[in-house]
């Protein structure tokens, strides 16, 4: 009950300031983080549990899945497939790229560790976290077709990345037992083969029942959100019961209901995307708590070297191979390259990582930590002066050259969250049920 008690008071005080702390570039996840690792570093005993406690792991699990179903399902797939240049650059050369280049790395920095650790480690910290650049997109000093790429890349590179997740896991993991790699190959295709089952399976005949029941009128406003949510976690069990991966099901589960259900905007999916925040900051207190308190005790120069690297050369590097041909201006490169936070996919690949017991664990789960906590920091506090800099150059850049590649037009495939007003809910304005 303290712990409970602890969590949800740290959530109310952020709740209450969070406007305030925002605009300073104070994110939530920057100051659940401290707050977490204040009361876990503190000798109190305000959280009481156990890193490798199955709740930590299903908290931080259930966040991503309900994220994952909730950008997943406002993806406006018409709209993305007019304007794919930058964002298919990001995902399909800039991803992968990432993920070779941290692999790379990770056998220089540490020398001693297996090839399959270092590509553990690189794919966990490959995905980039919507929420952290959340401030970023919303910006419109940034110009439409920055946040547009750096909006739809955030959105789905971390649905994308655990394919090579899981199979990376599973290679380390074979690497460690058996060494059988037809095992690792058969279990891959359990794991990606259900999981997309699993998602089809909920999102479609859930989005057509949607569809079907919301024409005629026969689903009443308090259960709209209701419906969406039950899909999202009909999913994610689906995938776990047939042996699949939660992950991939929530994703595909997404798509598929944002397809079949034809809901517009993100009214319908605002409780999932809400509830997976609650999560969100649950995981970023016990992040502060837990993990950051018992990571530093094995932090190393090492350690250290690869986080920075991580989050500059292994995300830059890639961003401008992806981008070379485009005429895409250095300054903007760089602020997309930049702009590549590490979050909640990477904490819950860690913790499952952890949890699983691969070869170099400590090493991998530490760097992870700090990288994340890195990332926190200075993606958070740098948002605001790097968006004015970047706006400045941007307007004198445009007005000598109106056609520049930055000045495109572009749209945002991701439907933004739109907060229900007291008429979508059901009421009229004297306040009685409709």
């Amino acid at each position: 009950m303290v712990t409970a008690a602890t969590i949800l008071g740290i959530i109310i005080v952020w709740s209450a300031v969070s406007r305030p702390f925002d605009r300073y570039g104070i994110t939530s996840a920057l100051f659940l983080t401290a707050a977490g690792f204040a009361v876990g570093a503190s000798t109190l005993g305000m959280l009481d549990i156990a890193l490798e406690a199955e709740a930590v792991e299903r908290v931080a699990e259930l966040a991503l899945v309900l994220l994952l179903f909730s950008d997943a399902a406002r993806l406006d797939l018409r709209s993305l497939r007019r304007e794919l240049g930058w964002p298919s650059r990001l995902l399909l050369i800039g991803l992968p790229l990432t993920m070779l280049a941290g692999m790379w790395v990770g056998t220089l920095v540490f020398p001693g560790m297996a090839l399959a650790s270092a590509a553990l480690l690189a794919t966990i910290l490959a995905p980039t976290d919507a929420a952290l650049g959340r401030k970023v997109v919303a910006d419109t000093a940034v110009p439409a077709r920055v946040r547009q790429a750096l909006d739809v890349e955030s959105g789905l590179n971390d649905g994308l990345a655990v394919p090579f997740f899981l199979v990376a896991l599973e290679i380390a993991n074979a690497e460690l037992t058996t060494g059988v790699t037809g095992a690792v190959v058969s279990n891959m295709a359990a794991q990606i083969g259900w999981g997309l089952a699993g998602g089809l399976a909920a999102g479609i005949l859930g989005g057509l029942l949607f569809r079907t029941a919301d024409r005629r009128g026969w689903i009443s406003p308090e259960w709209r959100q209701v419906v969406t949510m039950s899909v999202a976690l009909l999913a994610y069990t689906l995938a776990l019961t047939l042996g699949g991966s939660g992950f991939i099901a929530a994703f595909v589960g997404g798509l598929a209901f944002g397809r079949a259900s034809g809901a517009r905007g993100s009214l319908v999916t605002l409780f999932a995307e809400e509830s997976g925040d609650f999560l969100a900051a649950v995981t970023w207190i016990g992040f502060g708590a837990l993990a950051l308190t018992w990571a530093i005790p094995h932090v190393t120069w090492q350690v250290v070297l690869y986080a920075v690297l991580s989050l500059t050369l292994v995300r830059m590097i890639p961003v401008a191979i992806a981008f070379a041909g485009q005429s895409v201006k250095a300054q903007t490169t760089a602020f997309i390259g930049w702009f590549g936070p590490r979050g909640l996919a990477s904490l819950v690949f860690a913790l499952l990582a952890f949890e699983r017991g691969v070869p170099d664990g400590e090493v991998v789960f530490t760097t992870v930590v700090i990288t994340v906590a890195l990332s926190v920091i200075l993606h958070g506090l740098s948002s605001a002066p790097l968006v004015a800099f970047y706006h400045q150059w941007y307007e004198v850049h445009v007005a000598g050259h109106p056609a520049a590649e930055e000045a495109t037009p572009a749209t945002m495939p991701r439907r933004r969250r739109q907060f229900p007003t007291l008429s979508s809910r059901g009421f009229h304005r004297g306040g009685k049920p409709g």
